[in-house]
């Protein structure tokens, strides 16, 4: 069947709340060299989303203004040079942006399959979580079985899939909480201990049981000094986001005295080739869990696109755990 020339679309009128999000009708993109268009079911829901919003996260040059990281649908058309994928193929993709629209092209390295009897709403939900939390924890984090592993958010989508991940990979894993509800939610996961901030100090947890070896934070702010004292001698930091603040007041002795690594990443401006690697290590070490059903997304609910606005006002409720779709078509 031809492609339609114009298609639904939620774009950003301008930086502010959830409110500013509309729906509209946009050309239909048409793919690249080595690009796919993707008929889109469902798109995933990210921090990153509202961040862009707002207007503090813009988009990479060359990238669709629309929000949206993530989404699986079905092949409609493939650009020059495309070798991995077919019309009519079911796909989960990490997006450069474009993800709030019926039609949105991505690099097909960057695209992998639906895995097996995975509905659409949950294989939408995948992308971003996964490519965020392997590339950190494992590739970057190089987190090993026996480790003590921290992550903070741990109801969240990141922190669902961490906590599966690690604790698959044989890591004890610990997690930080807001409510009873999310902190049961994380150990269900697989978290050996789940930590109520507002009731517990994570840093006298994690130094009871010998510091972690790494934490995974998307806090920042005065969490950076703690983390740097919950974890144990020559263990790793991991920075993906800011959710409080980038700046913080703090004695850098501890790092050269226990021999502590900091590091992060922020996945959207990386290279098509690094984010090709990312994909590929997806493709070896978690597709096969997740065809198998031994992994899962965590889904809090969807929305329908042109409810976008209410989609951002769940997900900066903090009320939600795990992930949160948009239903395209």
């Amino acid at each position: 069947m031809p492609l339609p020339s114009v298609m639904r679309a939620v774009e950003i009128s301008s930086p502010g709340g959830p409110d500013v999000l509309h729906l509209v009708e946009r050309p239909v993109p048409a793919p690249m060299a080595e690009q796919i268009l993707i008929a889109v079911d469902y798109a995933g829901v990210n921090r990153p989303d509202a961040l862009q919003r707002a207007g503090n996260y813009a988009p990479p040059p060359g990238a669709s203004d629309l929000p949206g990281l993530e989404a699986a649908g079905t092949v409609a058309a493939v650009g020059p040079g495309v070798t991995k994928w077919a019309i009519g193929d079911q796909v989960c993709a990490l997006l450069p942006g474009g993800g709030y629209a019926e039609f949105v092209t991505t690099h097909q390295d960057h695209t992998l399959p639906v895995p097996s009897g995975m509905a659409m709403d949950q294989a939408a939900a995948l992308c971003e979580t996964f490519f965020t939390v392997w590339s950190n924890v494992f590739m970057r984090g190089g987190l090993k079985g026996g480790e003590r592993f921290l992550v903070h958010g741990g109801s969240s989508g990141i922190g669902t899939t961490a906590i599966q991940l690690a604790n698959h990979f044989g890591a004890r894993v610990f997690a930080t909480a807001g409510s009873a509800q999310k902190c049961a939610a994380c150990t269900a996961l697989g978290a050996e201990r789940a930590i109520n901030y507002r009731e517990e100090d994570f840093v006298d947890v994690l130094r009871a049981e010998g510091g972690a070896n790494l934490v995974l934070d998307m806090v920042g702010g005065d969490y950076i000094p703690r983390n740097i004292k919950a974890l144990a001698d020559d263990g790793r930091l991991v920075q993906i986001a800011f959710l409080q603040s980038p700046k913080v007041e703090m004695n850098f002795a501890p790092l050269m005295v226990r021999r502590v690594t900091m590091t992060g990443s922020t996945l959207r401006p990386q290279s098509d080739a690094a984010k090709a690697d990312i994909a590929a290590d997806l493709a070896t070490h978690v597709w096969p869990l997740l065809d198998a059903g031994r992994i899962a997304p965590v889904m809090d609910g969807e929305f329908a696109l042109e409810n976008a606005a209410d989609a951002h006002a769940r997900m900066e409720s903090s009320q939600h755990i795990g992930k949160i779709v948009l239903k395209v078509r």
